[in-house]
């Protein structure tokens, strides 16, 4: 497929069937985020993955935004092993978190499964209920699963300003 055809199909999905992902979708997902590129290809990310009904039951602790998918993916980083920008000591791990889910999320659609990045859950629990240790940050949780067949893409799904909205040449000084 095509990569902006890919890009494209993408949406937000908020409503799962009860069906189980295959061992080799998971492994395909998670292969696409262990290849993605890092700051200083340091690669500190690291995926806390719920499978079991004791995890994901503990999740529905954490945040409402989990739409009772089979699985869901936390993608984390490691803040003790992510690359510090020199100027300024800006941590990238987050960048890095992000370009991982990226890439994750895109072959979750590449295999015609679906999730929604959520980005609503209460981080001090997350830590606490999963015994997250203090040097990995949770950025993002997806929860993965096939689309139920009444799922469809929000209604402003498509509607896009124009590049022109978003995109500056040369610099902002006019």
């Amino acid at each position: 497929m095509d990569f902006l055809e890919l890009a494209k199909k993408r949406y937000s999905v908020r409503k799962f069937s009860n069906q189980k992902i295959e061992k080799e979708k998971i492994n395909l997902i998670l292969e696409a985020g262990r290849i993605a590129p890092t700051a200083v290809n340091y690669q500190p990310q690291r995926i806390l993955l719920l499978e079991s009904d004791e995890s994901l039951k503990k999740l529905k602790e954490c945040t409402k935004y989990h739409f009772d998918a089979p699985l869901a993916m936390l993608i984390c980083y490691d803040n003790t092993i992510s690359w510090k920008r020199s100027f300024d000591n800006k941590d990238m791990g987050e960048v890095d978190a992000t370009i991982v889910a990226t890439q994750m999320m895109l072959e979750i659609t590449n295999l015609n499964l679906g999730t929604t990045w959520v980005g609503h859950f209460d981080p001090k629990k997350i830590i606490d209920t999963f015994s997250l240790p203090e040097n990995i940050i949770p950025v993002a949780l997806f929860p993965v699963g096939y689309p139920d067949e009444k799922s469809i893409p929000h209604r402003f799904h498509d509607q896009r300003f124009e590049i022109s909205k978003s995109v500056i040449y040369n610099s902002f000084k006019k």
